[in-house]
């Protein structure tokens, strides 16, 4: 499970979020890369785009499912 004490800087405000633990495997920008960036300088993703639509939040909740390493987090 993400955890919030452990939020990448670079992540936009809001209800998803990525973590220290990312190990920068691209499952989640491959699943929602409108929402899921990659920080090639630091070797992380994070989350560029929160989404607003129920599809998009669709999107962004597969890819949280997708991460072998729950470094993806959900506020709401």
């Amino acid at each position: 499970m993400a955890d919030k004490k452990k939020k990448y800087l670079t992540n936009i405000s809001g209800k998803y979020y990525v973590d220290s633990n990312c190990i920068a495997c691209d499952a989640c920008t491959g699943i929602a890369i409108d929402f899921f960036k990659m920080n090639d300088d630091e070797a992380h993703a994070y989350v560029g785009l929160q989404p607003k639509t129920k599809e998009e939040l669709a999107l962004c909740e597969e890819a949280l499912g997708a991460c072998p390493v729950e470094a993806i987090g959900n506020d709401g």
